[in-house]
């Protein structure tokens, strides 16, 4: 087992744990907020321009307004998030700062100041920008296919960041969708190919190289993981 593969199997092992410890948080947040007639969601979601209440970006994140709300969330968070995550902790707690710093902000700011707003979709929102755009900065053809894929199989998201939206919070999808981007050029892989460990073979003497095709470059890849 190559080295790059045994530590990519250690990251995706912790990543599946983090989300699956996230969820549970997250669930057992919402079975105390429905036996508290979801008072935590009115007290700790986001009241737009109150400076006092500020803080309460942090925490709506984790708070639903009925079973249906968390049960939308559920199942992409986690997906996205493993996704984000799969590569390294680290820059996935970054990212996930960054997300629900900017799309909590964006509430804060430009939200009616009659609405409160809680729940995980801006998060869901900023993973979704974070993979799709994460393998292009890297210069990763595995995580470029895979934002590919997410980019295609859930491009109806989008319709999520248009202020027709009704019903959801529109401003919470667009300022995390914007921090998963910006993210994804924040914290870019920049290192070179050498360091990575992507060392292309040297040219025999007297003998010429073809550049290689993005075909070996991504067999490289899949070979690199072992796969």
């Amino acid at each position: 087992m190559s080295p790059r593969f045994a530590r990519l199997l250690r990251d995706s092992r912790a990543a599946l744990f983090t989300m699956l410890g996230a969820l549970a948080v997250i669930w057992a947040v919402q079975v105390a907020n429905w036996l508290d007639d979801y008072r935590l969601s009115y007290e700790y979601g986001i009241s737009s321009g109150q400076l006092g209440e500020l803080p309460d970006i942090l925490t709506s994140t984790l708070l639903h307004f009925g079973w249906d709300h968390i049960q939308a969330n559920s199942w992409p968070l986690f997906a996205f998030g493993f996704l984000a995550a799969y590569r390294g902790m680290k820059r996935f707690l970054l990212a996930t700062l960054l997300i629900v710093v900017s799309s909590g902000l964006t509430v804060w700011l430009f939200e009616r100041p009659d609405t409160v707003t809680a729940g995980a979709s801006g998060v869901v929102y900023g993973y979704f920008g974070y993979v799709v755009l994460r393998g292009v900065f890297d210069r990763n053809l595995v995580d470029t296919a895979i934002g590919v894929v997410v980019a295609a199989v859930y491009s109806y998201l989008l319709l999520g960041v248009l202020p027709s939206a009704q019903g959801v919070s529109w401003l919470g999808h667009l300022g995390g969708l914007v921090g998963g981007l910006a993210g994804a050029w924040l914290l870019r892989d920049r290192r070179s190919r050498d360091d990575r460990g992507d060392r292309t073979p040297k040219s025999t003497p007297g003998r010429a190289e073809s550049p290689a095709s993005p075909g070996a470059a991504l067999l490289k890849e899949l070979d690199d993981l072992g796969i």
